[in-house]
């Protein structure tokens, strides 16, 4: 891989992070709500860790383990959230993660990253699998997941432990074969 790569759909544009991202990041994963959905967001969102964060993203996908990738308005470039792949090679398969800030929530742009990033998994990566993780109290995470063709594989119970409380999680999964399919 030689640099991280732009990707576009009809209303969205797939970029890197770039450190002025840094302030829109702290504000729209900082709240609360869009932390608690996932397992890895810290709150409070303090003061730096946006650019620490944003700094690991290009040895990361040097080195092969994943590819974190801005997601923005295509119409004025706002940024909305964020959406990654960490990539396993020795097995082809990558676990998706996304996020998208409160207020573009039940607009259909996370389905449509999501789509995206199979899209270049399995087409441009060459990858065999692609899963995904959500907290069973999210089941909006749920359904993107089922719209973008994954199938549910089963419940990891009481796997996450998030804000002080084990949270089970929905695992699902596509293959190159059912992308193809589709």
């Amino acid at each position: 891989m030689t640099e991280i790569p732009t990707l576009s759909t009809g209303r969205l544009i797939l970029r890197p992070f770039n450190l002025n991202d840094a302030a829109r990041v702290r504000e729209l994963a900082g709240e609360r709500e869009v932390a608690a959905t996932t397992a890895n967001i810290p709150h409070p969102y303090e003061e730096r860790m946006a650019e620490e964060w944003i700094a690991t993203h290009e040895d990361a996908f040097e080195n092969g383990t994943s590819i974190t990738l801005a997601i923005a308005l295509l119409s004025d470039g706002s940024f909305i959230g964020g959406i990654s792949l960490a990539l396993n090679a020795a097995h082809h398969s990558a676990e998706l993660g996304y996020w998208i800030g409160k207020p573009y929530w039940s607009q259909g742009y996370c389905t449509e990253a999501a789509s995206e990033m199979l899209r270049y998994s399995f087409e441009i990566l060459g990858l065999n699998r692609v899963q995904a993780r959500h907290m069973t109290k999210n089941p909006a995470s749920g359904r993107v997941m089922e719209k973008i063709g994954m199938s549910h594989e089963g419940v990891l119970r009481q796997s996450l432990s998030r804000f002080g409380v084990f949270e089970d999680a929905a695992i699902f999964s596509i293959l190159k074969d059912e992308y193809r399919a589709r």
